[in-house]
């Protein structure tokens, strides 16, 4: 019995796991109070990435482009960008902060994004918005390389590299939530709240379950602020929960201003919620309080009910966000599941090192494959044409098809998720996602069941 940690296999890519560079940078602008992220590129790079940031939220927001055109593809785009940055800075006077989001366009013609905001620094804004705070960053993520997971790290670390400023120790902790959902937040905003440890949530994102108010309002935006990210630099420590979703930004704290910065666990499942109680209580000298030991009770029970009888031995399939894939497949060991395939989009060479996935290979007892830079069709050939059997699917709704077409069942989980209603109001992390997650696994095993009318469910025997 193995577990292998390889690469795809062949050349090209059949129906992608994620999508680009600036996808991930953009995810962060709208995390940005104050904020509209101005992507330097053809519209499609706004278009279509807006519109699965609404499929998946059910929400607006607010993008822009510069709109880069055949003649700027040829002779330079950068009066594209300060055309853009003037439209923005006077249709929308609350606006301070404009990233400027490179693509695989503008990067290949080698247009000077940070020359144009020196250029806009010296002039534009002098002569026309000298009375209003307004803050240009350069965020370049060129979208043949890596993937929406890479942009949004290195737009986290740019952004706080951009207005981190020392002053005074806050008596807070930075947390960097990575690529999660509102629910995500707010369960992670109630387990500080029951340590009692002050802490900036970085790219805040629970606002996204916007309310329809009387004026109509139907723009989300993200709740950290200027004030949020300079005083980044002020404090005692970084959390980042995942190590490739945010790690940059704290690892940068820690060589810049020697902020301890702790990389992880994603506090998916009881270890690993346990894992990251006990990092609070370490940096901040906080007990863990009875009410959260009650809490992961709960949760044990609840995980006991379902575990032995419903999911131990059955055999799981993941893709996704890798924090996410991995952190669900050391949940389902735990559970007695066996994940025998994760599917890694992207060409990460960091992967095949991660002591998380060299744990598993260590440890487990049956054939199980990690596939970096792969795609659907890894999912669908193994099996389809290879012979591996599944008894579940746990990935976003890119991945519905390879389930619908083999009656394999499935858990959305991730981003996108579009085809179910509110998931992303449902935490994964945490003690109340560890409950959550079993019993949506257990649910979709017994709708299985009775779609393919098995009228007894053969219960695992101790």
């Amino acid at each position: 019995m193995t577990c292998e940690i390889k690469e795809k296999d062949r050349v090209g890519t059949i129906n992608p796991i994620f999508t680009c560079q600036p996808a991930g940078a953009q995810f962060v602008s709208i995390g940005v109070k104050d904020c509209i992220g101005l992507v330097h590129g053809g519209q499609g790079c706004v278009m279509f990435v807006r519109l699965i940031f609404s499929q998946h939220y059910k929400e607006s927001f607010e993008l822009a482009s510069s709109s880069l055109h055949e003649d700027g593809a040829v002779f330079g785009a950068c009066g594209r960008v300060e055309e853009g940055v003037d439209v923005l800075l006077a249709r929308y006077p609350d606006v301070k902060v404009i990233p400027i989001i490179t693509t695989c366009s503008t990067e290949v013609i080698g247009d000077d994004v940070d020359g144009v905001i020196r250029k806009l620094n010296d002039g534009l804004l002098k002569e026309k918005y000298a009375d209003r705070e307004v803050h240009l960053i350069a965020i370049h993520t060129p979208s043949f390389v890596g993937s929406m997971i890479s942009g949004y790290d290195v737009a986290v670390r740019d952004f706080v590299k951009y207005f981190a400023t020392p002053t005074e120790p806050n008596g807070k902790i930075n947390l960097i939530t990575g690529w999660v959902n509102p629910g995500d937040v707010k369960a992670l905003k109630h387990l500080l709240k029951e340590m009692d440890v002050d802490a900036t949530v970085l790219f805040e994102i629970e606002s996204f379950d916007s309310p329809l108010m009387p004026d109509g309002n139907a723009i989300s935006h993200g709740g950290t602020t200027i004030d949020d990210l300079r005083s980044t630099a002020n404090a005692f420590g970084t959390i980042a929960l995942n190590r490739y979703e945010g790690a940059k930004a704290a690892e940068w704290l820690q060589e810049e201003y020697k902020i301890p910065a702790v990389i992880g666990p994603t506090p998916i499942g009881i270890r690993n919620t346990d894992s990251f109680l006990q990092n609070l209580k370490k940096m901040t000298g906080k007990p863990i309080p009875p009410s959260l030991v009650r809490e992961r009770a709960v949760a044990l029970d609840a995980l006991t009910d379902v575990t032995h009888m419903f999911l131990a031995e059955k055999k799981v399939a993941i893709y996704g966000n890798p924090d996410l894939v991995i952190g669900l497949a050391e949940f389902c060991i735990d559970l007695e599941m066996k994940p025998v395939l994760l599917l890694l989009g992207d060409d990460n060479v960091r992967y095949k090192n991660d002591p998380r996935l060299l744990a598993m290979k260590e440890n487990v007892d049956w054939d199980m494959e990690v596939v970096t830079n792969a795609d659907f069709w890894d999912l669908e050939d193994r099996i389809k044409n290879k012979g591996l059997e599944l008894d579940l699917i746990l990935g976003h709704s890119k991945g519905r098809f390879v389930a619908i077409d083999n009656n394999i069942p499935m858990v959305r989980v991730g981003f996108p998720t579009y085809d179910r209603a509110g998931m992303y109001r449902y935490p994964v992390v945490g003690y109340e996602g560890a409950t959550w997650l079993a019993e949506q696994m257990a649910n979709a095993l017994f709708t299985d069941m009775e779609y393919k009318k098995n009228k007894e469910w053969i219960l695992n025997v101790w």
